[in-house]
């Protein structure tokens, strides 16, 4: 399944400027997705980080891998209409910048859903190349 943004905002309840999905490329609900974005030169956060050379934060990486987790998990009709908190990050790794231009690929994968709790792996890719993973964690309420 693939979902535009304004089907990715039915879902989950981010908006402009901290909303990093631009399409999800593929969709299998509870189990896994691909969200996508292109960073353009325009996008707020590159006037302060950093304005000689900008590079997307390692944050924002992480939080578009947890944005795709969240649309995973709540495209499923038992989480409709409620939001997915993080509880924990771990092992992240920043393997590569990314720069305004570049396409990101953010890979989600849910290995285990106990009760509200989630767990999962995100992987971002730019051109094919793994630029940061890390494993996520989140709690599902209203």
């Amino acid at each position: 399944m693939k979902l535009n943004q304004e089907e990715i905002k039915q879902i989950i309840p981010h908006r402009h400027p901290f909303l990093f999905i631009e399409e999800m490329v593929e969709l299998r609900v509870r189990e896994y997705g691909i969200g996508r974005k292109t960073f353009r030169d325009d996008d707020d956060f590159f006037k302060g980080h950093f304005p000689e050379k900008p590079v997307v934060p390692g944050v924002i990486l992480i939080e578009s891998m947890a944005q795709v987790g969240a649309v995973v998990l709540l495209s499923d009709p038992e989480f409709k209409g409620k939001l997915a908190f993080f509880t924990g990050i771990k092992n992240a790794k920043f393997r590569k910048s990314v720069f305004p231009g570049d396409t990101v690929d953010y890979h989600c994968e849910i290995h285990k859903i106990r009760g509200a709790f989630g767990f999962g792996h995100g992987k971002a890719f730019v051109n094919g190349e793994l630029v940061c993973e890390c494993e996520i964690s989140f709690a599902v309420g209203s």
